[in-house]
This record gives C-alpha cells, structure tokens and sequence, in this order.
C-alpha cells in the first residue's frame, strides 16, 4: 500500500510542477508600436528601436514583446489601430513616424504611456500642454524641422530687425 501511495504522490508531482512552474512566470511586457506606413518603409527606425530596448536590457522575444501595427500608409486605419493596442493593453505605445500615429494614440488612450517621434510643434498640435511639462500620458521628442532656417538666421542676426521678410529673432 504504500508502494502506491509514494507512485501516486511522485506521478502527481510530475504533472503539477510544470503549471506550478509556468505560474510562478513573470508576464513579458508588451509594447505597442504604431507606424504610419509599412514595415519596409521603417526598417532602419525599426531595427534602431530593437537597439534602444536593448541597451536598456530588453530583447524582443526573450523579456519584451513588441507588437507592430502599420496602416500600410491608409492614415484611416490608425484609430483602428491604436485601439487595438489598447485592447491589448500594452505597457507604452511608441507612436513614431510622424504626427498622425501619436494623435490617433492620445485620442485611443489616457491612460497607456505614449512615447512619440514627430518633426512639428507638439504643442501646437494639441498633444502635449507644453514643452517642458506635457502633462498627462504622452511624452516624446520632437524636431522643429520647419523653425530651422529661423534659428539659424537668428543666430547670425541677434536682436531686432527692421526687414519685414526677415523673421522675428527677439
């Protein structure tokens, strides 16, 4: 008898473990990341992505999933998209290749973490309250691409000017 009780008690065993095991897993993260066009188009921002998570000791597969959505260029499909993510509910989603991908987030979210990459005025597109302080859920890194030939004028002609054509450096 208790030959069978021992059998019983190590063949029980053997088959909990493994869920008892896979219990105790910590979830990966998911990050969602939205593009305007396709995968081809983004391949080099793509593969500089997978390199900043890992400098930051992520690997995709390993312990972060990344999940991609790409509207194929169709800018339609990006509220669809972000709303996608959100079912997923993905730890941050990386709104990246210009201003369409971080406003479809915002207006899918306040509550995820949105990281975007855009070259206009974040303020004045109504994603962040300011510069220095953007408040709420989304944050990211902008490049003033149009205010360049301003800056650079201003920084050879310091001061005011009499030129209307030339723009306001004050």
């Amino acid at each position: 008898m208790r030959r069978r009780d021992f059998i019983s008690l190590v063949g029980g065993s053997t088959v909990a473990w493994p869920l008892a095991a896979r219990a105790q897993q910590q979830a990966m993260p998911v990050v969602g990341f939205l593009g305007t066009t396709t995968p081809d188009d983004f391949a080099d921002r793509v593969a500089a992505f997978r390199g900043g998570l890992k400098e930051a000791g992520y690997i995709e597969g390993k312990n972060v999933v990344v999940e991609y959505r790409w509207p194929e260029g169709n800018y339609d499909r990006l509220p669809t998209l972000a709303a996608d993510l959100v079912r997923l509910q993905v730890a941050v989603i990386a709104a990246v290749g210009g201003e369409p991908s971080p406003l479809a987030a915002k207006a899918a979210t306040a509550t995820i973490p949105i990281v975007f990459s855009i070259g206009g005025d974040p303020v004045r597109l109504g994603l962040v309250a300011s510069l220095n302080r953007p408040g709420g859920n989304i944050t990211g890194v902008n490049f003033f691409q149009s205010d360049h030939r301003r800056f650079r004028y201003c920084l050879r002609n310091p001061g005011p000017t009499k030129d209307r054509r030339a723009p306001a450096c004050e």
